[in-house]
């Protein structure tokens, strides 16, 4: 299947998501609590991402919607808390999640070349699961990748619900870690494409940010999430004790599943990575050996 053929199905798929997720949130009951509307819409949209990942035999039809959700869900909460279109603080959170929104399902839709290509990692959580392998997909695909997302986005209905608070030096900050991320994860990924087209065989990318970084397309992720944490601290500072959560959620999932995963496979692949991971830290930068 052509590229544009298979970027039209996932635009089918998305449209029929958020539609039903969009009619739940406006003809469906209300629960009195936005913040739950918005995660049975969620979920709701989900299931239907995953029925056609199951009609397509490939879960890769979920791999936008991490990025895809969270203005829709930014948007609705503020529209629906009687926003204030003057607050300064909605604007800048709505405005830097938009940006890394754009750039990430860019990103995705540029490296993504069509039907029957997926993700690597799905195989490996599916195969030999037998009877459980539509369990796994649906949870371990589908739904948990959901839930993460929304706790990273609690920080937001913070923000954009808790209106008419001035903006101060916390909002700025970040402001800054948000599009500083974004400007990270792109230059990242832009040095790496431009490594995969020159590289020889077995070649380890050691080069720019990754001799600084074994993953700093992954810091660059977390340090977004951090930046909504920052807001909602900024908004209410009496609950920083929970409005971090989501961002060390996200910690958690890429130093406990994806870099342990793409480490492995790029050992298989190209024994000389060894040499990188004695030499680049994982995660956090400092100046290459």
């Amino acid at each position: 299947m052509s590229k544009a053929a298979s970027l039209t199905r996932v635009g089918l798929a998305y449209v029929l998501a958020i539609a039903v997720g969009a009619a739940w949130l406006y003809l469906g009951p209300d629960t009195d609590h936005l913040w739950l509307d918005g995660l049975i819409a969620d979920v709701l949209a989900t299931l239907v991402i995953f029925v056609f990942s199951r009609i397509h035999h490939n879960s890769s039809f979920y791999d936008a919607y991490w990025s895809v959700l969270p203005p829709l869900l930014a948007i609705y909460w503020w529209s629906e808390s009687t926003p204030d279109v003057n607050d300064l603080r909605a604007w800048l959170v709505i405005g830097v999640i938009l940006v890394w929104a754009v750039r990430l399902t860019g990103n995705w839709i540029y490296a993504f070349p069509g039907f029957p290509h997926e993700d690597w990692r799905y195989p490996l959580l599916k195969d030999g699961k037998g009877s459980m392998e539509p369990l796994v997909d649906l949870f371990a695909i589908h739904v948990v990748p959901t839930l993460q997302v929304f706790l990273g986005m609690v920080p937001v209905y913070v923000a954009v619900t808790r209106t008419g608070r001035d903006v101060g030096w916390l909002d700025i900050v970040a402001v800054v870690v948000g599009l500083g991320s974004v400007a990270l994860t792109y230059t990242a990924d832009l040095q790496m494409y431009r490594f995969a087209r020159t590289k020889q065989p077995g070649q380890a990318m050691d080069q720019g940010l990754w001799g600084w970084s074994r993953h700093p397309n992954y810091l660059g992720e977390i340090g977004f999430w951090l930046s909504l944490g920052i807001f909602g601290l900024a908004t209410s500072p009496s609950d920083w004790w929970w409005v971090f959560v989501g961002a060390l959620a996200m910690v958690a999932l890429f130093l406990g599943a994806s870099i342990p995963m793409m480490e492995e496979r790029s050992l298989e692949r190209r024994p000389s990575y060894q040499d990188v991971i004695d030499r680049v830290p994982k995660l956090l930068p400092r100046p290459p050996r």
